[in-house]
């Protein structure tokens, strides 16, 4: 049997999901138990909570997706010309540059510059619809989609009544030093929709052309990163992971030119835009080249903004306000990791300007899904030294925190700052335990019990010699019983079948099948849990670089599949299935780079 005297080799040494996130600041260092990929998150009741038999034709319609909207048709929008957005409200409660024209230049003394999309050169294509965002979200018949008009309006081509086309100014630390003025360099704000729940969405164009923060680039993103971003968008909202939506994805015949990995190797690729949502697109950058300018009541004037309209918990008049938003921040920040490691996702850039101040998800580029469980999994191939590896994300997020509580600084008294300090001390904590919580969930442990922690360490110990894929390995965990986990025939179960190489393997199963034994549930209670919060799909390079090759000849039909299967998950799908996204990854898949250039 394997005994607790392990415990601290698994943890100290080898496992290297225990690490240690140490502020720049202070000399204290706070051990978390980061997991470097654990912890599924409470899928909200927003998703399909139950598990369908593969042979029930209900469970592979698109429509069967649970919106978290009630729908009616006779309640949409059928002509573009009754739907409004608006930039007003973002126009009057800031400065907006003086300065008109895409040309790239520094900007001072605003949140926003005005700039036009430069349309894609046609033909144009809609290649890909969330259906969920454009009856769900944005109040339109989805028949509408099918316009020219409408077309027009996702590519950038025709603006709306009431559309002022702005994109947004702002900093950022990238790959740990400050890169100076950033800003919207290929995205342009459409306006803000409020829909008939009241909720308002602000609606951004990628890849819709130069701006003034364009820098070096030509305001273009090309077909590759645009599916990917698409998919992943939706693929994140239906794993429960706080993100960006995506309406669209537009494709044309306009060349770009690129040089993907860098090489000196120029490579003509595809026009692409993405029309893509969130209740707000400010990051840390936002606040960082405010407090970087000296631009302190802009600063002070834009986090007023910020908490009215996003952190409506928070008394405008208390005179700690800035104290309790960084303090949320913090919290919703270390969860939305935990959210990330718990489906083995690795955002791949985790540079401040990419970190959300409400804590979604956002800016996908070189993003990656970890097959075999590695915490030193390095999505992005540009990062060379690793630096936003799976394993260092939490590392990471505490490192952006520590920027924002910098740029905060102008607008905090003395105290206020030593209590923030304090509440920055405290992520790490905050981060452990949700990472706790969820990982346990991932592995249906109810209740308390001393032996958890080890259970959780040894397991992932043993994936990482293994090499066991991570998301097979805890879906499969599932969809076994009790009894078939005790039996150890795991030929049509790939990812245990490599686990249970590993010479300690049968110890750990039976530590856990003890562990399940006294929660006096049924096993199909148990898989039921389990299956809720670990995913079957998700979206591996492989198949979105499947997808891509398809895209290339102008088939669409694996987009298709890809958002149809990632709307659904955590169900079986016998068309997902036969396509092979949940069998071993293709020999070739271990060959796939993905790097910054898009």
């Amino acid at each position: 049997m394997v005994t607790k005297r392990l415990v601290p080799w698994l943890i100290a040494a080898e496992i290297a999901l225990c690490c240690s996130v140490e502020t720049h600041t202070m000399s204290s260092i706070h051990t978390v138990f980061v997991f470097a990929v654990v912890a599924a998150v409470s899928v909200p009741p927003v998703h399909v909570l139950e598990f369908c038999q593969s042979t029930d034709p209900d469970c592979h319609s698109h429509d069967t997706f649970r919106s978290r909207w009630n729908k009616s048709v006779s309640n949409l929008t059928q002509n573009l010309d009754r739907f409004s957005i608006s930039c007003k409200k973002l126009m009057e409660s800031f400065p907006v540059d003086e300065v008109d024209g895409d040309f790239v230049r520094t900007v001072k003394n605003c949140i926003f510059s005005k700039s036009i999309p430069t349309p894609l050169k046609g033909p144009l294509r809609l290649a890909a619809v969330s259906k969920d965002v454009i009856e769900g979200i944005l109040d339109l018949d989805l028949a509408l989609t099918q316009s020219d008009d409408f077309l027009g309006f996702v590519s950038g081509s025709q603006l709306l009544p009431g559309s002022e086309p702005l994109t947004h100014r702002y900093g950022g630390h990238q790959f740990g030093y400050w890169a100076g003025q950033l800003g919207d360099g290929r995205a342009h704000a459409l306006g803000q929709y409020t829909n008939r729940r009241g909720e308002v969405w602000e609606l951004q164009l990628k890849g819709s052309g130069k701006t003034p923060y364009s820098r070096s680039g030509d305001g273009r993103a090309v077909i590759r990163s645009s599916v990917r971003e698409f998919l992943c968008s939706e693929a994140m909202f239906a794993l429960g992971v706080p993100t960006s939506r995506a309406a669209t994805l537009v494709v044309s015949e306009e060349p770009v030119f690129r040089d993907q990995f860098y090489n000196g190797n120029m490579k003509t690729e595809r026009g692409a835009v993405v029309l893509r949502l969130a209740k707000s697109w400010f990051r840390i950058g936002s606040l960082e080249i405010l407090a970087k300018s000296g631009e302190v009541d802009l600063l002070r004037k834009l986090l007023d903004f910020v908490i009215e309209e996003h952190f409506t918990s928070i008394n405008p008049d208390d005179p700690d306000k800035y104290l309790v938003f960084y303090s949320t921040v913090v919290s919703e920040t270390a969860h939305l990791i935990a959210h990330w490691m718990s489906v083995g996702f690795a955002h791949g850039v985790c540079n401040t300007d990419n970190f959300s101040l409400l804590s979604i998800t956002i800016d996908y580029g070189p993003f990656g899904f970890m097959e075999s469980y590695n915490p030193n999994f390095v999505p992005n191939t540009s990062d060379d030294e690793g630096r936003y590896r799976i394993g260092a994300q939490a590392d990471v997020g505490l490192f952006n925190l520590e920027k924002l509580l910098l740029a905060l600084s102008p607008v905090l008294s003395g105290k206020q700052q030593k209590e923030a300090y304090m509440i920055l001390k405290g992520y790490a904590d905050i981060y452990q335990e949700r990472i706790y919580e969820l990982f346990k969930a991932k592995l249906g442990l109810q209740g308390e019990e001393e032996d958890d922690g080890y259970i959780i360490a040894l397991l992932l110990k043993l994936m990482e010699d293994t090499r066991s894929d991570f998301t097979m390995t805890f879906r499969e965990l599932s969809e076994l019983s009790d009894q078939q986990l005790q039996n150890q025939d795991f030929t049509q179960t790939w990812a245990l079948e490599d686990l249970s190489s590993h010479e300690l393997f049968s110890d750990w199963l039976g530590l856990y099948l003890q562990r399940l034994s006294r929660q006096n549930e049924s096993d199909v209670d148990r898989q039921n849990r389990m299956k809720n919060v670990n995913p079957r799909y998700v979206l591996r390079n492989w198949m979105a670089e499947s997808a891509i090759k398809k895209t290339e000849i102008n088939d669409f039909s694996e987009v298709e599949l890809l958002h149809r299967t990632l709307s659904s998950p955590f169900v079986t799908q016998d068309t997902a299935e036969k396509a092979g996204y949940a069998a071993r990854p293709p020999q070739w898949a271990r060959r796939l780079k993905v790097s910054c250039s898009s």
